[in-house]
């Protein structure tokens, strides 16, 4: 299901697009990106600054009234989906590829902790534990193979191509009761560096990055005594991916007009 704003993207006008005195586009201008989870935390924040930017944004989330609320808000295409379930896929990935025209950029974004409250891996059910790789591990397998043909062909007319996947300190490191969440993470992520590996020739880099703690739903549903003021905003935390794919797209002109390029980077943003 699509909900798609009133307000065309192709109309979207910002004076932030251009520093003043300046002539330097931003690079996410009428770029076209889709993001998971995409109404509520990092997700949220990930529009925002999308739209802010002047891209072309899809947002996929289960909650039909949220997904319309915030699609409204953000003048973006909303999709209605769970990435989980194995039969949503492709109506995602055709609605995200017709409402944008194609696609530059997949964040896939949408997690699951697992058992909450967080339980040690004896106390976990398979169930639980089940619905945390399909959302965490085989959802963004699943909707990155649908769109790899779009990505693919945004490579090739010299626009760039990026995945990035949301990844967690929880990949690295075996904290106790985080099971589930920790070993899907940990698999996307060096899922990620295979995919970087495997189409890395035909254009499209895969980024794996940790956003860090943020003051988010999921992190209060994770750990509620804990002080939020110790904790990124999800504002913080969106910027810095969002420069971390520019620079990745920067990187990829580069390599196509013949220039050195830096590698990009795997990991955490601090």
């Amino acid at each position: 299901m699509s909900n798609s704003s009133e307000k065309s993207n192709s109309d979207f006008q910002n004076s932030n697009l251009q520093t003043p005195g300046s002539t330097t586009v931003d690079p996410f201008l009428n770029l076209r990106v889709a993001v998971t989870g995409g109404t509520s935390g990092l997700g949220l924040a990930l529009v925002r600054e999308l739209r802010s930017r002047g891209a072309k944004v899809a947002l996929v989330a289960r909650t039909a009234e949220r997904v319309k609320e915030v699609a409204a808000a953000e003048s973006a295409h909303g999709i209605v989906g769970d990435v989980s379930r194995k039969d949503e896929i492709y109506p995602i990935a055709i609605q995200i590829t017709g409402e944008l025209g194609g696609l530059d950029v997949l964040v896939n974004n949408a997690s699951d902790l697992g058992p909450t409250p967080l339980a040690l891996l004896g106390d976990t059910d398979c169930e639980d534990l089940e619905l945390a790789l399909a959302t965490n591990l085989v959802g963004p397998f699943r909707l990155t193979k649908a769109l790899l043909g779009a990505l693919t062909a945004s490579a090739r007319e010299g626009r760039g191509a990026v995945v990035l996947n949301i990844s967690s300190d929880a990949a690295q490191n075996p904290y106790p009761e985080w099971g589930a969440y920790g070993a899907s993470k940990a698999a996307l992520h060096h899922l990620t560096r295979i995919w970087d590996e495997e189409q890395r020739a035909d254009g499209v880099r895969f980024l794996s990055l940790d956003p860090g703690d943020m003051d988010t739903p999921m992190h209060a549903l994770a750990m509620p005594k804990v002080d939020t003021s110790t904790l990124k905003q999800p504002e913080t935390s969106a910027h810095e991916l969002l420069e971390s794919i520019a620079e990745t797209l920067h990187s990829q002109r580069l390599v196509m007009t013949g220039s050195d390029a830096s590698p990009t980077q795997q990991g955490e943003l601090r």
